[in-house]
């Protein structure tokens, strides 16, 4: 569905681009730097993907003005609307989708791969809680997760009470049923990229 990414080191091309974006908002964060970085990852079991990690370690931990409308989380922080009580979050464990899945409207018995209620949803819990960090929130929990284990890893999802979908699909993907199309170039860099052009996510609104 989308093109593989290279998460293991940050490409100088994309260090400069976050670095330009960040240099019209004097707002920004200061970075968390690498001992904050490496603390939060022995921690969780994980290494961040890139340019993600080196974004938060030398360029900035957060950004009110976005992306995404409610501004770009700290490092570890949760958006305040994401409510208490609720499970760990295993950053470790494996994002368990590989495409987009929209959930609304399928009840058991409605093609949800035909899992039983407790099935159902232990797996959209999963989505919500397996493998992937928290960005920031759009409002009304809409909710954006950068991935962090998995085959999906350096992906950013948006999540909310609907479904799951990835940033970044090409014009023409087939998607399941209901899942929007949001174009643009993949990972971290690329979403930061197409916010700061003043774009919809979505394509049915650009």
């Amino acid at each position: 569905m989308m093109a593989g990414m290279n998460t293991e080191t940050c490409d100088p091309a994309d260090a400069a681009l976050l670095r330009g974006i960040l240099a019209s908002h004097p707002d920004a964060a200061p970075p968390a730097g690498w001992e904050a970085v490496r603390s939060f990852e022995a921690e969780h079991g994980i290494e961040l993907p890139e340019p993600y990690r080196t974004f938060v370690a030398e360029i900035s931990d957060g950004l009110r003005a976005g992306p995404p409308d409610y501004g770009l989380l700290p490092l570890a922080q949760t958006p305040s609307d994401w409510g208490e009580g609720r499970a760990e979050r295993l950053l470790a464990q494996a994002f368990p989708l590989a495409e987009a899945w929209v959930w609304e409207g399928q009840g058991v018995d409605e093609g949800a791969e035909e899992l039983t209620g407790e099935e159902f949803e232990a797996r959209v819990d999963a989505v919500y809680d397996h493998g992937s960090l928290l960005l920031g929130t759009d409002g009304c929990g809409m909710y954006w997760h950068l991935i962090t284990a998995g085959p999906q890893r350096g992906h950013v999802w948006l999540i909310d009470e609907f479904g799951a979908v990835p940033f970044g699909t090409r014009p023409g993907t087939l998607l399941p049923p209901g899942a929007p199309l949001m174009p643009g170039t993949p990972g971290f860099a690329g979403w930061v990229a197409h916010w700061s052009r003043g774009r919809s996510w979505f394509a049915d609104d650009q």
